[in-house]
């Protein structure tokens, strides 16, 4: 018996990390951990506000994952809140119970930020788009 479930060939993580994406931003800050009488210390960076970007995606597709990622956590919230089983989620948003457990273990390549958008709005949850330049 063969299993259907991954028909999408998934994406790769791009084998760098720690980038900033090309984007212009502050300095991370690193600090060293030092682990009581323990020689080996720990290294940490301080990462941006988008996890995406810290992976190594490109500019425009950390920001593309990091809205997604947003909007799935807002719809999963919901969820939860109303304390809705997959099948009771699937019949409000008009989805399959395939498809809402697929939002619930947060499968972000799965949705468009036009489909999430459409399902908050099904919930009476307004988005909110904002703009700023970055500073140079």
């Amino acid at each position: 018996m063969s299993s259907t479930r991954f028909k999408r060939k998934l994406r790769k993580l791009p084998n760098k990390t720690l980038r900033s994406g090309g984007s212009v931003s502050k300095p991370r800050k690193k600090f060293t951990i030092k682990r009581g009488n323990d020689s080996s210390n720990t290294t940490v960076v301080m990462g941006s506000d988008n996890v995406f970007a810290d992976l190594g995606f490109k500019p425009g597709e950390a920001a593309n994952l990091k809205i997604r990622a947003d909007l799935l956590l807002d719809l999963r919230r919901h969820i939860q809140k109303n304390k809705w089983t997959q099948a009771q989620a699937a019949e409000f948003f008009g989805e399959t119970q395939p498809r809402i457990s697929n939002l619930l273990k947060g499968e972000i390549s799965r949705f468009s930020v036009d489909k999430l958008i459409v399902m908050l709005a099904r919930a009476g949850i307004t988005v909110q788009v904002e703009t700023k330049k970055r500073a140079a």
